[in-house]
């Protein structure tokens, strides 16, 4: 039972892992690198792998770090089945298509930068993939799994269940002959605002987890609510614009539905909201098909005919040409736009046009990579550069932490404590920062757990005696207290 990672390893981003089951050889996720150039560029790198040898993909969940790469394996040879969850399905085929469109306008936009400055076509990168590609691929897409249900796949039994992370996530149970192994994908918050939580899991020989927020507990929802409240009003009291960049799928639902739960109530006035994002608009459909999944409040309201996702005074903004006139628009307004880290997307727009007024109100509800534009503004830049231009940071910054999608310690450690329930399963840690990592090894050994930090590429048996002090040979690791100050903590949310 071996395993390799390419993504995920060393880093919260990019999730890809290759097991090594006997003579099978499964992919579980094929995400993209996010989070600045020297990330993104790992993109372009050839896979350490030949994707036709393959005997089988399968997916987590349909963020773009776990499903990006997806039509990059498909181009350089994949032609298997890629098993998922119907929700899964759903959303990747709009995660997907979105992802081509954005690199081949952000190509076209760098050729012509390039061209005319002199510059050979040839330093331009060109786009992963186009959205033929992606059709190619959703033909692939196998969209079988269920929670609950064991399937054979590839001549190996796989259980999905319930991970609570967005909608469709799912954690791995995969059987072999040399035990049973858990891959867990990325797991819920326990306390969000919209998903049900994890299922708990059953006896296990390994675990490879997520470790988003390994080292900290997030704030409690209800604490959550009033510093979000307190945000707006304060927000509003400034006549400015409230700029919110939000991931298309759960963050985008459940800063939607919190809003109309705020203003049905009277807690925050009940100014104009502008949904400006398609992705999100089209992902917001798929919760009306695969409403089960959710919390039972929201459960019920789509039950019965209504819309928990849309605030009485919400506008959806379709085209860029309606986007850039919001610029002219007078008085407070909330603007939601993606992306949630800032590197790209509509909020950039907006971002120009207002980040240097005093009136202007930036709430961050996602996590922030260190090196992206959105990690710059919480660590206190006092400019930034968006589009070309070098921006003064004088809006007010609040930076909202429980929103999060992702399991914190708490919630890591009520996981483990049925996987480990009756036997110690082999903790291997995954989508973390080095040092929350490295904060979460002695804290699993107080639980009585062996955990390893599982190295980039190197391969590793997952039944083996690990590393001496959980530490792959040579890792360096820097200084990261084990009280959540560590950037990822600091800038705090979910993907």
């Amino acid at each position: 039972m071996q395993m390799q990672s390419f993504g995920a390893a060393l880093t919260v981003t990019g999730s890809m892992h290759l097991l090594t089951l006997g003579n099978k050889r499964i992919l579980v996720d094929c995400g993209m690198f996010q989070g600045g150039d020297e990330m993104e560029k790992r993109n372009h790198e050839p896979f350490p792998f030949d994707p036709a040898e393959l005997d089988a993909v399968i997916l987590t969940h349909a963020h773009l770090d776990h499903v990006g790469r997806l039509p990059l394996l498909v181009k350089r040879g994949y032609r298997g089945a890629i098993h998922c969850t119907a929700p899964t399905a759903a959303l990747a085929e709009t995660v997907l298509i979105d992802s081509a469109r954005l690199q081949v306008d952000g190509y076209r936009q760098d050729l012509r930068h390039a061209r005319r400055q002199g510059r050979p076509d040839e330093e331009t990168l060109p786009p992963l993939y186009e959205e033929a590609d992606v059709h190619r691929t959703l033909a692939l897409l196998r969209p079988h799994l269920e929670f609950g249900q064991t399937e054979n796949i590839a001549g190996i039994k796989v259980t999905p269940q319930r991970a609570g992370h967005i909608l469709g996530s799912a954690y791995l149970v995969i059987e072999s002959p040399e035990g049973r192994l858990l891959m867990s994908g990325d797991l819920g918050n326990r306390e969000s605002g919209l998903q049900m939580d994890f299922t708990p899991p059953p006896e296990v020989d390994a675990v490879v987890i997520e470790t988003t927020y390994a080292n900290r507990t997030h704030r409690r929802w209800d604490e959550t609510l009033t510093e979000f409240r307190d945000a707006l009003r304060e927000s509003v009291r400034n006549n400015g614009k409230i700029l919110i960049p939000s991931f298309a799928i759960e963050r985008a639902q459940v800063i939607l539905h919190t809003l109309k739960q705020l203003m049905d109530v009277g807690e925050v006035p009940r100014i104009p909201v502008f949904l400006d994002s398609p992705m999100a608009t089209r992902a917001t459909n798929e919760y009306f098909e695969f409403g089960d999944e959710l919390i039972p409040p929201v459960r019920e309201a789509l039950q019965n005919g209504e819309d928990p996702f849309r605030p009485s005074t919400l506008h959806v903004v379709p085209t860029s040409a309606e986007s850039q006139r919001l610029n002219r628009y007078d008085g407070p307004a909330i603007i939601m736009a993606g992306n949630g880290m800032m590197t790209g997307g509509r909020i950039q727009h907006h971002l120009k046009h207002h980040l240097w007024k005093p009136s202007t109100s930036l709430i961050i509800v996602s996590y922030q990579s260190p090196s992206s534009l959105g990690g710059k503004i919480v660590t206190g830049a006092d400019t930034v550069r968006i589009m070309g231009e070098d921006i003064a940071v004088r809006a007010q910054v609040h930076t909202i932490g429980g929103f999060s999608a992702h399991a914190d310690q708490d919630d890591l450690l009520a996981f483990l404590s049925t996987a480990g329930a009756g036997k110690s399963p082999h903790v291997w840690l995954v989508h973390g920062e080095v040092g929350v990592m490295d904060a979460f090894i002695p804290v699993l050994a107080q639980q009585g757990l062996k955990g390893d930090i599982v190295p980039d590429r190197q391969p590793i048996d997952l039944l083996g005696p690990g590393f001496p002090g959980g530490r792959p040979p040579g890792l360096v690791i820097s200084e990261t207290p084990a009280t959540g100050t560590s950037d990822a903590a600091r800038a705090e949310g979910g993907e």
